[in-house]
C-alpha cells in the first residue's frame, strides 16, 4: 500500500471534522458483516462538503498520475465511489465508467457501465478498503471486459493484513489518501479520542472479526 504521510494526516483530519469517520470504542458500531467495530467510515459524506470533496478530487488527480501514469479511463466502484470517481475523471479530462457489485439481472446485463474499449488503461477509484474483496471483484470485472487495470486509488484503508495479502495475491497496486494508523495518531494528537482508547482501537484492528468490548 502506497501513501503520503502529510496527505494521510490531512485527509484523516478532514474526515474526522465532517464525521465521515466516527470513533467510539465504548459503544461500538455493527458492520453489515456483523463485526463489532469502534470505528465507522462513511466517505459519501465528503460529497456534501465542496471544499473537502475538491481536496480529495485534487489529491486523487495529482497522485493517480504520479503513481500510475495518466490512464485512459477512470472507473468508480459502485456505489460509494461513483461520485468522487466522476469528479476525478472530470479533473483529469478522462472518460468515466463505474462497476456494479454484480451484473444487472435485466437489459444488457452489464456489470461495467459506460463506454470501455478492450486494452484501455484504467485506474480504479474506491472510497474504502476493508478486506479488499469487493474492490478486487471490481478489478476482476474490468479485466473481464478487456481493461488493463493499472492500479487502485482509495480514500481510506483500515490496513488489515488480509487486505494487504489480497491485493498482493491479485497483483494490484493500491494507493490510499489516508489509513488507519494515520487516523489514530491524529485522533490522539487532536484529542478526538482519549489516549486510553488508543489501545482498544489498535487491538480491534489486529483481529476485527473476533473483537468485542467487555460488557
Amino acid at each position: 500500500m502506497i501513501f503520503n504521510k502529510d496527505t494521510a494526516s490531512k485527509t484523516a483530519e478532514l474526515l474526522l471534522q465532517i464525521n465521515a469517520i466516527k470513533l467510539n470504542s465504548k459503544n461500538p458500531f455493527t458492520w453489515a458483516s456483523g463485526w463489532k467495530s469502534p470505528i465507522y467510515c462513511d466517505n459519501r459524506v465528503i460529497l456534501s462538503f465542496p471544499a473537502i470533496r475538491n481536496f480529495v478530487r485534487d489529491e486523487f488527480a495529482k497522485n493517480i498520475e504520479k503513481q500510475f501514469g495518466k490512464p485512459d479511463v477512470i472507473a468508480g466502484v459502485a456505489t460509494g465511489a461513483i461520485g468522487i470517481g466522476m469528479l476525478v475523471a472530470q479533473e483529469l479530462g478522462l472518460p468515466f465508467v463505474y462497476v456494479r457489485p454484480e451484473p444487472k439481472k435485466h437489459g444488457r446485463m452489464n456489470q461495467v457501465e459506460g463506454f470501455l474499449q478492450k486494452g484501455q488503461n484504467v485506474v480504479v477509484v474506491e472510497d474504502l478498503i476493508s478486506t479488499g474483496k469487493s474492490s478486487l471483484l471490481a478489478v476482476e470485472a474490468l479485466k473481464n471486459e478487456g481493461a488493463n487495470v493499472k492500479g487502485m486509488a482509495a480514500i481510506f484503508s483500515y490496513g488489515f493484513q488480509v487486505a494487504t495479502d489480497n491485493f498482493k495475491e491479485a497483483k494490484v497496486n493500491l494507493y490510499t489518501l489516508s489509513n488507519y494508523d494515520s487516523l489514530i495518531t491524529l485522533a490522539v494528537e487532536k484529542k478526538y479520542i482519549a489516549e486510553d482508547e488508543q489501545e482498544t482501537l489498535e487491538e480491534w484492528r489486529k483481529n476485527p472479526s473476533e473483537w468485542n468490548v467487555e460488557v
